[in-house]
């Protein structure tokens, strides 16, 4: 569960029955090895994605990610690489290179092309503004790499 006391996203959101959602609570689930989010809804599993400017307030600027929060860093570049894997129709694998500051590089690649590069800063702050946020921003990255993936199947097909 989260550190905050009031929940950014609603129990009867529709956006928690879109793919993305679908699959980030799958990937969320797989990385609960103690059952911790097995009685939870799936708008308190994904709610520590979600950090509104009141929330980012309460983390101090400066810090080193724990565990929960690379779980989280992992559990959403794992999505991304399923979603553009069912959308490109090729093997999609997420590099994920972090310092123990919470900074580094996240790749998705397909075959040797590199469908998605994101310079990664101030992880233990990483979060979306808002559900919608993090919904556009999947879809826009999975869109984006799908194209590569059209345009350069030579290198995707490596």
């Amino acid at each position: 569960m989260s550190d905050w006391d009031e929940l950014a996203i609603e129990k009867d959101d529709a956006l928690l029955a879109t793919p993305f959602m679908v699959e980030m609570l799958r990937q969320m689930r797989a990385v609960d090895r103690y059952g911790i989010w097995d009685q939870a809804g799936d708008h308190e599993i994904l709610d520590p994605f979600i950090m509104t400017s009141e929330r980012k307030r309460c983390i101090p600027v400066v810090g080193d990610p724990d565990e929960d929060v690379l779980a989280r860093v992992s559990a959403w570049y794992n999505g991304l690489a399923a979603a553009i894997e069912r959308g490109g129709g090729r093997m999609a694998v997420p590099f994920i290179h972090l310092s123990h500051e919470g900074f580094g590089r996240a790749l998705v690649t397909v075959g040797r092309l590199i469908v998605v590069d994101n310079t990664l800063r101030d992880v233990h702050r990483f979060g979306f503004r808002s559900l919608d946020a993090m919904v556009e921003e999947a879809n826009n990255t999975v869109a984006r790499a799908v194209q590569l993936i059209t345009d350069h199947d030579d290198v995707a097909s490596l």
